[in-house]
C-alpha cells in the first residue's frame, strides 16, 4: 500500500485546522457552555448566578414532565426510522424495475428532501386541519372524529407522518445506490435456482444492503432526535398535552420559553450522553451483524 508523504511536517496540520476549528467552535465550545450552564442555577431576574452542582439534573430526571418526554421520544424516534427505512426500501426496490421514466421517477422521489422541516409541518397540518383539511374531510366521512390540535394520539400520527416523509427522500437516494452496486448476476442465479423475487430478496439483496441499513438506522435516529424539531413546533407545538413533546423540544421550551436555562442545559448534557451511547450501542453490537461485502 502507498503511503501519503508530505513535503512538510505542518502541512498535514494546516489542511485539518479549518475542519478542526469548525469542531471546536460548533461542538466542543458550545458543549462545554451547556455543562457549566448546567451546574449553575440564575435567580428569577436574571441577574446573579449559583453554583448547584447535579441539583439540576437531579431536578431533571425526577421531572414526570421529563420522563414523559423520553416515553414520546422513543416512541417516536422508533416509529419514524422504521417507516422512513421502510418505505423508502420499497419505493427503491419498485424505482429499479421501472425501464421507461426512471429518471424521472427518482428525481420527484428526491425533490421532498428539498423542503424546510418547518415547511414539511405546515403541509401537513394544512392538509389535516380538522376545519378545511382536504385529507381531513375523507376521515370526517369515515365517522373519524379526526382532530390533532386536541387529541394526543392523533397528534402523534400526525408529526410521525410528516418527518417520515420528509426523511424518506434521503433514504430513497442511498438505498437506490446500494441497490445498484449489488450485481446482477446474483439475482439471476437464484433465478435459475427456482428462487421466487421475495425469496430472493430477503437471502441475498436485503444482506447485501446490510452496510447501507446500518448508516441509514444511525442518521435516521440522529434525524428522529433532532432534526424534527422544526416540523413538531409547526405543526403541534408539542401538545396536546404535552403528548408530542420529545427531549428536544422540551429543552427548548424550558430553556427558551420558560427561561428555566440551569434546567435546559443540564436537559441538553443529558441528550448529548444519550445520543452517543445509542450511537455506540448501535456500532457496538448491531455493526457485528454486518457484513461489508
Amino acid at each position: 500500500m502507498n503511503r501519503t508523504v508530505f513535503p512538510h511536517k505542518l502541512l498535514p496540520w494546516l489542511l485539518v485546522t479549518p475542519q478542526l476549528a469548525i469542531t471546536v467552535i460548533f461542538f466542543y465550545w458550545p458543549a462545554a457552555q451547556a455543562f457549566r450552564q448546567s451546574m449553575l442555577r440564575e435567580d428569577a431576574f436574571g441577574l446573579s448566578t449559583s453554583f448547584v452542582g447535579f441539583s439540576n439534573f437531579r431536578r431533571v430526571l425526577s421531572d414526570p414532565n421529563y420522563l414523559n418526554a423520553l416515553q414520546v421520544t422513543v416512541i417516536f424516534s422508533i416509529l419514524v426510522a422504521f417507516c422512513a427505512m421502510s418505505i423508502a426500501l420499497f419505493l427503491a426496490v419498485q424505482a429499479e424495475k421501472i425501464v421507461r421514466g426512471k429518471g424521472f421517477y427518482r428525481t420527484m422521489m428526491i425533490w421532498p428532501y428539498a423542503v424546510a422541516p418547518a415547511i414539511a409541518g405546515m403541509l401537513w397540518l394544512f392538509m389535516f386541519n380538522p376545519s378545511f383539511g382536504t385529507l381531513a374531510w375523507p376521515l370526517r366521512q369515515l365517522g373519524i372524529a379526526w382532530n390533532p390540535l386536541l387529541d394526543g394520539e392523533q397528534a402523534m400520527g400526525l408529526v410521525v407522518a410528516a418527518s417520515t416523509w420528509k426523511q424518506i427522500s434521503y433514504n430513497f437516494l442511498f438505498f437506490v445506490a446500494g441497490l445498484q452496486a449489488i450485481p446482477r448476476s446474483l439475482q439471476e442465479a437464484a433465478a435459475v435456482d427456482g428462487a421466487s423475487r421475495r425469496h430472493a430478496f430477503w437471502t441475498i439483496v436485503f444482506p447485501l444492503l446490510a452496510p447501507t441499513t446500518f448508516f441509514l438506522l444511525v442518521v435516521n435516529t440522529v434525524y428522529a432526535l433532532f432534526d424534527t424539531f422544526g416540523i413538531i413546533h409547526a405543526v403541534t407545538g408539542g401538545g396536546p398535552g404535552k403528548s408530542t413533546e420529545t427531549l428536544v423540544y422540551k429543552v427548548y421550551n424550558d430553556g427558551f420559553v420558560n427561561l428555566i436555562m440551569g434546567d435546559s442545559a443540564a436537559q441538553s448534557v443529558i441528550l448529548m450522553v444519550i445520543v452517543i451511547g445509542l450511537t455506540a450501542f448501535q456500532f457496538r453490537f448491531i455493526e457485528r451483524r454486518v457484513h461489508y461485502g
